[in-house]
């Protein structure tokens, strides 16, 4: 699979050519559910996401001009998918917690899972979109700075600040971690 290959089935892909799109989700599912997954630290959530992001292909790989790679493009469409996602949640979580405290049902959630694993979530989820987006394609999905940029649609100094200010953030609460703990 090469670039190149990518380029010629999305354009196909665009025009029509439903073999290609098959063989365009076949090749990059993987990816758009592994994005979306580590973006919305939710699999059945990331399950939606996919299904969303695959359908809207359909529309979007018209407005693919092959000006970067394929796969820098998908990058773009499912963190933006997965940010209007998480926005949509947000809005929904904060009225449903607003409906909670209003009616006195608030209940603390046990979670699941490993006390790391719990810990990275609620780290992740501490961060801001733009920070949580940048932390997975840098270290999750292993990007270089400069193609994180690009798909973030920011300089590759922003991105190197942003993984500075999420390493602050960590080392900050850590410490307060360690000040609770005495």
């Amino acid at each position: 699979m090469t670039d190149a290959d990518d380029e010629i089935l999305a354009r196909r892909a665009a025009e029509g050519d439903r073999n290609a799109f098959s063989e365009l989700l076949d090749r990059h599912y993987g990816l758009i559910y592994r994005v979306g997954a580590r973006i919305l630290g939710n699999e059945a959530e990331a399950e939606d996401l996919a299904q969303d992001v695959c359908l809207g292909l359909v529309t979007r790989l018209a407005s693919y001009g092959g000006q970067s790679r394929f796969t820098t493009w998908l990058y773009r469409v499912v963190v933006n998918a997965a940010r209007d996602s998480m926005r949509r949640d947000s809005t929904r979580r904060r009225n449903e917690q607003e409906f909670v405290e209003q009616d006195g049902l608030g209940q603390r959630q046990s979670g699941t899972g490993s006390e790391d694993s719990v810990w990275l979530q609620q780290v992740l989820g501490q961060l801001s979109e733009e920070l949580r987006a940048t932390v997975i394609l840098v270290l999750a999905e292993g990007l270089r700075h400069g193609e994180a940029g690009k798909i973030l649609g920011v300089s590759e100094a922003t991105v190197s600040w942003r993984l500075h200010q999420v390493r602050k953030q960590l080392r900050n609460q850590k410490t307060q971690s360690k000040r609770m703990a005495l």
